[in-house]
């Protein structure tokens, strides 16, 4: 009985894990790419009818000639004739994104529902660096600092497990034929399972948990709301071409497993950060050492620099926390003033909002730029290497490691003690 059902569970991932299904919905929603003859006579196949290897690792590499673009004078739009890409709908387009540090720009693709593309490029947006920069400031400084500094112990968390995980099982991307690379950026990774899908996944349902009693709003619009963007995230995944439908199935259930461990504790481990004296020497040990695990799996890819970026911003907000508590400055509501409720929105809200807003990520977004600049030159002369190729340098473990922790520690650090001080000489807070 249970052979046979593991034998089923099996087969069930094997199909799941098929790169032609992530076709399948691509071609459903208006993406084609312009795959040459070459590469639909590969392995004396069709681009549309995709070899489906099931549960794959990383071994070979597609050749960069059998990609999204045309390669050929007479190419094949997912295995139909080239007039597909005439008609007055189509767009093309060069995937989202190009890694500086990889150098993988991607080739062209067509687009044929624009709406489609746009809201599946939010949806991936909503996984990237720049939303978290912009979101976490945001609930930080306008909503509730106690939900932002947990929300962020999450998102590190989910992060470091879910990169690690990657480089454990080193499963591959989806094929390409016949798969469409719409982005490009996180091709270097591993992809089982989905980060985008974890994080997605963790913090809507992480501020649904967090903020559920303690502000007063109807339990069917949080839960939607949570769920709309978790789904939204997920399926645009698979839209974008970056993983199988299984990746992002196990992202999900993942993530949902560590926020319901984590979700018990985290009062008491952000308790721990503000009030405990030693908590700064353990929130940095143990937070270099997770970096060192991580970057210690397997050889470099964009994982590395992301594992350690959340890590770094964790460690700095945790001690912004500290010394927020120790002098003081703690600004989280009494316990007596719960449920909170939404303050009415007018124009001075909404102007003092803006000004907190527009001024502060001015303030992070100036220091990740000097600290940048600062310090990787920095580390290239301290280990002795070239200062004229900065790619190089930063796929190098001695650099990218300090690197990412000095400069998001101190944006995280930044956000949570400089800015807010900021905000009360302003008279903004």
């Amino acid at each position: 009985m249970a052979a046979g059902a593991l034998k089923t569970l099996v087969q069930m991932c094997n199909y799941l894990q098929q790169p032609c299904h992530v076709a399948r919905f691509q071609h459903l929603c208006g993406v084609q790419g312009t795959f040459s003859d070459k590469a639909s006579a590969r392995d004396g196949e069709s681009p549309g009818a995709a070899d489906c290897p099931g549960l794959r690792k990383r071994g070979r590499s597609p050749d960069p000639s059998l990609g999204n673009g045309v390669t050929g004078d007479a190419p094949l739009v997912n295995g139909t004739e080239g007039d597909e890409s005439t008609r007055p709908d189509s767009t093309r387009a060069k995937p989202l994104r190009r890694n500086s540090l990889t150098g993988d720009v991607g080739q062209e693709f067509l687009i044929h529902n624009k709406f489609l593309f746009y809201l599946f490029t939010l949806g991936t947006e909503l996984g990237n660096e720049m939303f978290f920069i912009i979101f976490f400031p945001f609930l930080h400084w306008n909503l509730d600092a106690l939900v932002s500094r947990r929300l962020i112990v999450v998102w590190a968390w989910n992060l470091f497990v879910g990169q690690s995980t990657k480089d454990m099982v080193r499963w591959s991307r989806p094929d390409s034929p016949p798969v469409v690379k719409v982005e490009v950026f996180y091709n270097s990774e591993y992809s089982m399972p989905s980060t985008h899908a974890m994080t997605g996944t963790a913090i809507p349902f992480c501020l649904f948990m967090l903020t559920y009693g303690r502000w007063e709003y109807p339990f069917v619009f949080g839960l939607c709301v949570a769920l709309s963007w978790s789904v939204l995230v997920c399926v645009s995944r698979v839209y974008m071409g970056m993983h199988s439908v299984l990746e992002v199935i196990t992202g999900f259930l993942f993530s949902l497993l560590i926020l319901a461990v984590f979700h018990q504790f985290l009062d008491k481990i952000d308790n721990f950060y503000m009030m405990d004296h030693y908590a700064p020497l353990v929130v940095i040990f143990t937070h270099v050492s997770l970096g060192l695990v991580a970057f210690s799996l397997d050889s470099w890819s964009t994982s590395r620099g992301d594992t350690a970026q959340a890590l770094g911003t964790a460690v700095g907000v945790a001690l912004g926390s500290h010394v927020n508590y120790q002098l003081g400055l703690l600004s989280d509501p009494p316990a007596s003033s719960l449920p909170l409720t939404f303050p009415s929105i007018g124009a001075g809200l909404v102007l003092c909002s803006v000004l907190r807003f527009g001024i502060g990520v001015a303030v992070l977004l100036l220091t990740r730029m000097v600290m940048k600049a600062l310090t990787i030159p920095f580390l290239c002369r301290l280990f002795g290497l070239p200062t004229d190729d900065v790619r190089q340098a930063r796929q190098r473990m001695e650099v990218e490691l300090p690197y990412r922790y000095i400069v998001y520690s101190v944006v995280g650090f930044s956000c949570v003690c400089v800015v807010p001080l900021l905000f009360m000489v302003l008279n903004l807070a």
